[in-house]
């Protein structure tokens, strides 16, 4: 029976547990053994995947031109994202070296889940009711939100993750829901209550906006300091997708000034430095992400919104990028 061997990067334990399994569990006239790595894909790290065919990377893993050539010197002929995303690739220069690309597009659809409990979480304040009564505060001044029935909730990005979204937000909670997308999903939008309208028609009515879109060289700061301006006062910012979308030091000023009202994030532009990792005996060197975890109306997770034990133990599809 021929062998594949994957170097797989960014290796953590439910990864190894989740893959092994899955491996165990197919059929195949191939046998696939994967070498388990926990650094990222870099130039520094190229090396290790010497005498592989493959290599199976995450969101911050870095497939640049630079490092897919030392890909491609080592033997490597294809890349496996076990993601949706795949901003961290140069397709072109890999298609330039021969190296096939695939991704997870259809991966952890219930992320959607995620998005929408952020959305609840800032605007009912979950994480500041959760802090004073550790503290034995009882208190509900500052605890005022305000309801998602009614409200207008605008989606950027309607692939599946984006469309559940909408469609939890309009069929279960009665929201308005509205969408930009580039290129639209009409028959499903219209199932799920969602209208599509224009960038800035969503900017400027949508009380609460969340992001559900790769990030590609022409979306990067698709919110900006211009793109903000246009928005509600008090409108309600959550981010799923990727952390490039925004300009971080633009949402800044929009928290300062209160153009802002909160803002949940489970991405963050900088965040291959210091996501899945344990920096809680370190200081953080990363100022701009300090300031914005001062913010009392900011909550932000670590790149979760995929983990559940389903999504680890599921057989993914990949589909050529």
């Amino acid at each position: 029976m021929p062998t594949i061997r994957v170097a797989f990067y960014s290796s953590k334990h439910y990864d190894v547990d989740s893959f092994n399994d899955g491996v165990a569990s197919i059929q195949s006239d191939v046998k696939i053994e994967f070498t388990y790595l926990e650094p990222r894909l870099s130039t520094k790290t190229v090396a290790l995947a010497k005498d592989h065919e493959a290599v199976c990377i995450f969101v911050n893993d870095n497939a640049d031109a630079e490092v897919l050539q030392g890909l491609k010197e080592v033997g490597v002929k294809f890349i496996a994202l076990r993601c949706a995303g795949f901003n961290n690739v140069d397709l072109k220069k890999a298609e330039e070296l021969g190296i096939v690309v695939a991704r997870v597009p259809a991966y952890s659809p219930d992320a959607a889940i995620f998005a929408v409990g952020m959305i609840l979480a800032v605007i009912r304040k979950y994480h500041k009711a959760y802090n004073r009564v550790r503290e034995g505060n009882f208190l509900l001044d500052g605890l005022l939100g305000f309801n998602i029935k009614q409200s207008t909730v605008g989606l950027i990005g309607t692939g599946k993750i984006g469309l559940l979204t909408g469609k939890i937000l309009s069929c279960g909670f009665g929201a308005n829901v509205v969408a930009y997308d580039p290129y639209p999903n009409k028959e499903m939008a219209e199932k799920f209550g969602i209208k599509y309208v224009g960038l800035d028609e969503l900017l400027a009515q949508s009380d609460i906006i969340s992001l559900h879109c790769p990030l590609t060289p022409e979306n990067k700061y698709l919110i900006n300091e211009n793109r903000i301006g246009q928005m509600k006062q008090g409108v309600v910012l959550v981010n799923t997708s990727r952390g490039a979308l925004i300009d971080t030091k633009a949402l800044i000023k929009g928290l300062k000034e209160g153009k802002i009202k909160a803002v949940g994030m489970d991405v963050y532009e900088k965040e291959s430095e210091v996501f899945f990792e344990d920096g809680s005996e370190k200081v953080m060197q990363d100022d701009v992400l300090a300031r914005l975890i001062s913010f009392n109306n900011v909550f932000i997770s670590g790149h979760q919104a995929f983990l559940t034990t389903e999504v680890c133990t599921m057989r993914y599809t990949l589909t050529n990028c």
